[in-house]
């Protein structure tokens, strides 16, 4: 089909049944089928992805489902997914647009939108689809080329004829909550007033874990060198969070778990830099354009920040938790090849000071929270 098939679709079901950093990132080319088509927006996104969905303005509607082809947190019901092709036929959608990383089949996905009946579906697929895409992308990655992941759902949208007019991630705090997150922060003994930094530490995968001593040891050298307080993030490991901040020692303090996702996010917007592992919050810090620095384990290297003032370091995988999917460890094989920066502390230090907004040798002072 061409794109004029597309210029008179309504509703349109985008599914991205992944965590919240990959909707976030899908959320350009969203923007752009939305502003194109003027069209109602639904996504279907998996419960783990589900809370950045209010801070997306792009999005209409949401359908939560832990599709039985992703990995989640719940044991899926054999007949979920004729449930959920019944459900989305009472949708009415005119199209549906599978988002996917390159090391993931969209057949599944796939075959949900054609069993529901939506007439017009859009994905990559590295195979001929014949009849169950009627808009097959052929999939060149990750063998010829690797994108970013926004740009692959951009280029993506864009073969049916959806324009981005703006390419940066976006989130929308609808309700300024700076009064309760101040009161959190001081609550943990940090000054609001005085320059902050977020070390977030907490990871959704075992393998994209950042050692602890290591981060005690870059704390330590980041507090030595520059007159900023640091605050640990993190909301699956708090104890965690209290250990590296005593190890890290004056100027360091564990504020994990004590903030909601919109907190969090206007934590960010008011930090000065973040460090952070490969997860959302490196996302979040380019939507609100905070410089980032990741401590990036060498997974899947298309969501590295988008569009916002950034480092990247990198470290191993250990061999234990490395991905079977094939895709994946050929890409592996590539990066274990390549001269890629390493996330020691002194590297951290290093690319600290080069991202940190200075004047004269000094912080500006930071934005007014209004």
């Amino acid at each position: 089909m061409s794109a004029s098939n597309w210029k008179d679709c309504r509703r349109i079901l985008c599914i991205r049944p992944d965590n919240m950093g990959d909707l976030l990132m899908s959320g350009p080319a969203i923007r752009a089928l939305k502003t194109t088509f003027n069209c109602h927006i639904t996504v279907l996104v998996s419960s783990m992805g589900a809370g950045i969905v209010d801070f997306m303005p792009e999005i209409d509607d949401t359908i939560i489902f832990d599709t039985p082809w992703v990995q989640t947190s719940t044991t899926p019901v054999p007949d979920s997914f004729n449930k959920m092709a019944a459900r989305l036929r009472k949708g009415n959608f005119d199209a549906a647009v599978i988002f996917t990383v390159y090391s993931q089949n969209p057949m599944p996905s796939v075959m949900l939108a054609y069993v529901a009946g939506i007439p017009r579906r859009l994905a990559y697929c590295r195979e001929n689809p014949y009849h169950l895409l009627t808009d097959w992308v052929p999939d060149e990655e990750p063998y010829n080329i690797i994108k970013h992941q926004v740009r692959r759902d951009l280029d993506l949208v864009a073969n049916v004829g959806a324009v981005a007019t703006q390419e940066q991630l976006y989130v929308r705090i609808k309700k300024d909550r700076r009064t309760g997150m101040l009161k959190q922060l001081e609550q943990a003994g940090v000054d609001p007033e005085k320059p902050f930094m977020v070390l977030h530490t907490d990871v959704s995968e075992l393998k994209r874990k950042y050692p602890v001593k290591a981060w005690i040891s870059a704390g330590r050298k980041i507090a030595a060198a520059y007159n900023c307080q640091l605050l640990i993030t993190g909301k699956n490991n708090i104890s965690e969070c209290r250990d590296i901040a005593e190890g890290i020692g004056e100027g360091a303090f564990s504020v994990g778990g004590l903030l909601d996702l919109e907190e969090f996010i206007l934590l960010i917007k008011y930090s000065v830099m973040v460090i952070s592992v490969n997860t959302v919050t490196v996302h979040l810090a380019a939507a609100v354009q905070t410089p980032v620095l990741v401590l990036y384990a060498m997974t899947n290297p298309q969501h590295t920040p988008w569009m916002v003032n950034s480092g990247v370091l990198y470290f191993d995988v250990p061999a234990s938790l490395q991905s079977r999917n094939e895709v994946v460890k050929y890409v592996y094989r590539s990066l274990a090849c390549s001269d890629l920066p390493p996330a020691s502390p002194a590297n951290i230090l290093e690319e600290t000071g080069a991202l940190l907004p200075q004047a004269s040798g000094r912080f500006k002072k930071p934005q007014p929270m209004s």
